[in-house]
């Protein structure tokens, strides 16, 4: 009878517990079902989350991973169609993240090509297909057809990339163009540090199989060779100097870089004063040049069709301008060289004027949407890109706070008077400083993970230079290139020289700014994601649900101050290390080693240079000597000529030994020697090497470790033959 009793009351203590929890799990799955016709700016979202995955993969799936994911994607979608009303988001969800992973599967397999092994010197054949200049301001070719000497066809890089150290070539360097010379190739390098930006990925995907630089003459054997491509790569060449040629100095090298890509001629100051005045993205061609020329050539052409009243009253006008504004565009992609931030532009142009073409809303959520979904199935590796990140990013900011500004106009009911000239002005104004405020706003996290720093007056500048861009450069540069067949392009480059002085003054001016520019350290991997997802949610969801977005957004910048840097860090070479001090970072040599010591620096926001770096004192107040404990624990860097003949006298018990050198029997000198020894051939096989310090704890992290088992990592291609 009690034991009855007990029951009934426990089912009656349960019953309302059980109603609210499925009350609670219904919840959303109501939300999902109402939200249906809304849901489609998500579908990049997930697939994005699937790519993401796949980069992250400690190793790489195999064929019965693959095969899995395949299943799981095809039944999902399955269940997507036909299953439950309220689940079908769900299902639709779950196919889109494995299909993302078998997206970015399939673009890594399809872009494998060989990769050396070693590092090479001796002759360097190849066919010229691209020209830039490195971050050393050297002249860089990038080669195909490649012939080694001594090396087999099956060895041989598709493409590699050498740096001219030795001046300026004697030749032309023209696409097409066969050549040869003599120099240093070495595979694509990893990070600099654990966990940093692996270059190997990136040249995974543009087949970049080498790279390394000369110091001697390069040679021509064979004349350019006939081809559409690189006839285009020819004639980009050919406008850029003609450009340079009639606009003499930095605004014609500005100009080249806007309207062909070539960015081999601007300075390093003029390029240095753009990036301090957050203005380094006006010389990309990117969405805001495409956006600006094909709107120009849009506009133009619709004016001119609709002062036609016999064309006006019977054609499509608005259509037919759209026609002629994405034929702009197609020219556009060609002549400035195609790369990925450009593709990327031309798909997002693309897709806004096929809004027009198809009578739908040119510039809204889901057109952002269908472009990020074309771009991220092309491409999937360009989601890790800053360009993509920022460029969306900027987009779907802007669309969003108009879209709301305009909905909330509508919706108080409120009528716009006709606006007088002084309101025109003001409302231009305005309207450029909340775009610059809203792209600067979503695009500067990303540029902080990225680049380790904020410009501090971007906004300033931006507002000064960009509507130039939109109403005097770029309308200049069409009036310029429709009249150059009638030799009459000089009143066009004249207004754009114009326009392109005053924007190199504004970054001259801004950057000379005190504190124009302030340094962050790199966040924890799990930062950008966390705040991008965040800031989707915001935007992309409707109702009050979607301020949790932008708490999880804020909670995850907080986390960003959370980042501990490591205590010592060891380059893969074993020449250069760097110890936190009071001042931050010591390094241990003034000179060499540069793009590794310039990273670190900067991901520890440290703006120092490295000879300023190497003179500070270390933790114990001294210089950073060969000798220095860390944690308890007792370390000596031997670097420099003979540092291996000094290794026996620094060799006791319980010592840490650092040695850029190799020891030609490493195993057995560690066995026999009390030390323990960290020479370039167990850096070789490490990658570099960071010590974090947590009390008196010590904990070490490699670089090969954090990089994983992928194609792009020699672990994976020494396994499977590649």
């Amino acid at each position: 009878m009690l034991t009855s009793v007990a029951l009934r009351r426990v089912t009656s203590a349960i019953h309302p517990v059980r109603g609210r929890l499925a009350t609670l799990v219904e919840m959303p799955l109501l939300a999902l079902a109402a939200a249906r016709g809304r849901l489609f700016p998500f579908a990049p979202v997930f697939l994005g989350i699937g790519i993401g995955l796949y980069f992250s993969l400690p190793s790489e799936p195999g064929a019965t991973g693959f095969g899995m994911l395949a299943f799981l994607a095809t039944g999902a979608g399955l269940a997507g169609i036909t299953g439950p009303e309220r689940l079908r988001p769900l299902f639709i969800a779950v196919m889109l993240v494995a299909a993302g992973v078998l997206v970015a599967g399939w673009r890594t397999h399809a872009s494998a090509a060989p990769v050396l092994s070693w590092r090479y010197y001796g002759p360097i054949e190849g066919r010229i297909i691209a020209v830039d200049r490195s971050v050393s301001d050297a002249l860089r070719l990038t080669l195909d057809q490649v012939v080694l000497h001594d090396v087999s066809v099956a060895r041989l890089p598709h493409r590699v990339r050498v740096s001219l150290h030795g001046g300026p070539p004697d030749i032309a360097p023209l696409p097409g163009l066969r050549v040869v010379l003599t120099g240093h190739l070495a595979p694509p390098g990893g990070p600099v540090e654990p966990g940093g930006f692996d270059f190997r990925r990136h040249a995974w995907f543009d087949q970049l199989g080498a790279v390394g630089y000369t110091r001697n003459p390069v040679l021509a054997i064979a004349p350019p060779e006939p081809g559409p491509e690189l006839a285009i790569a020819r004639l980009r060449l050919r406008m850029s100097a003609a450009l340079q040629a009639r606009l003499p100095g930095e605004p014609g090298s500005f100009v080249a870089a806007i309207l062909t890509g070539d960015r081999s001629a601007i300075s390093q100051e003029t390029t240095e004063a753009l990036r301090r005045s957050n203005l380094a993205h006006l010389l990309a061609i990117s969405g805001l040049h495409m956006g600006l020329l094909t709107g120009t050539v849009y506009g133009a052409l619709r004016l001119m069709l609709a002062l036609i009243p016999g064309l006006a009253l019977r054609l499509p006008v608005r259509k037919l301008a759209a026609l002629g504004a994405l034929a702009a565009a197609t020219c556009y992609l060609l002549l400035s060289g195609g790369n990925v931030a450009t593709q990327r532009a031309f798909v997002m142009a693309a897709v806004m004027l096929g809004a027009v073409l198809t009578d739908r809303r040119a510039i809204s959520l889901h057109s952002v949407a269908l472009a990020a979904l074309v771009i991220l199935m092309w491409r999937p590796e360009a989601l890790l890109s800053p360009g993509f990140q920022m460029s969306f990013a900027a987009t779907a900011a802007l669309v969003a706070v108009f879209a709301a500004l305009r909905d909330r106009r509508r919706a108080s009911g409120t009528r716009r008077a006709r606006p007088t000239p002084l309101r025109r002005v003001l409302f231009g104004l305005g309207s450029v400083a909340l775009c610059s405020l809203v792209a600067g706003t979503a695009t500067a996290p990303v540029a902080a993970a990225h680049f380790n720093r904020i410009a501090e007056y971007g906004l300033l500048a931006n507002i000064l230079s960009v509507p130039l861009m939109g109403t005097l450069v770029m309308p200049a540069a069409v009036l310029a290139a429709v009249l150059w067949p009638l030799g009459l392009e000089g009143a066009g480059l004249w207004l754009m020289q114009l326009g392109v002085r005053w924007i190199l003054g504004v970054a001259q001016w801004v950057a000379g700014f005190e504190g124009a520019v302030r340094a962050v350290s790199a966040p924890p991997a799990w930062v950008l994601p966390g705040i991008a997802l965040g800031m989707l949610w915001l935007i992309l969801w409707t109702g009050r649900a979607r301020l949790a977005g932008a708490l999880f957004a804020a909670a995850c910048l907080a986390g960003w101050g959370q980042a501990n840097r490591p205590a010592l860090l060891i380059a893969e070479s074993g020449a250069l290390i760097g110890l936190m001090g009071p001042e931050g970072r010591v390094l241990s040599r003034p000179r060499g080693e540069g793009f590794t010591a310039r990273n670190w620096l900067e991901a520890d926001g440290d703006m120092a240079s490295q000879a300023d770096a190497h003179a500070r004192p270390g933790p114990d107040g001294h210089p950073l000597g060969e000798r220095f404990d860390l944690g308890g624990l007792g370390f000596v860097h031997l670097a420099g000529r003979g540092a291996e003949n000094r290794l026996a006298a620094v060799c006791t018990e319980g010592i840490v030994v650092i040695l850029a050198a190799r020891l030609p029997d490493r195993r057995d000198a560690t066995h026999a020697m009390p030390c323990h020894i960290i020479d370039q051939r167990a850096l070789a096989e490490s990658g570099a090497l960071a010590i974090s310090l947590s009390g008196e704890r010590i904990s070490w992290r490699r670089a090969r470790d954090t990089a994983g088992h992928r194609p792009w990592t020699g672990r994976w291609r020494n396994q499977h033959g590649g």
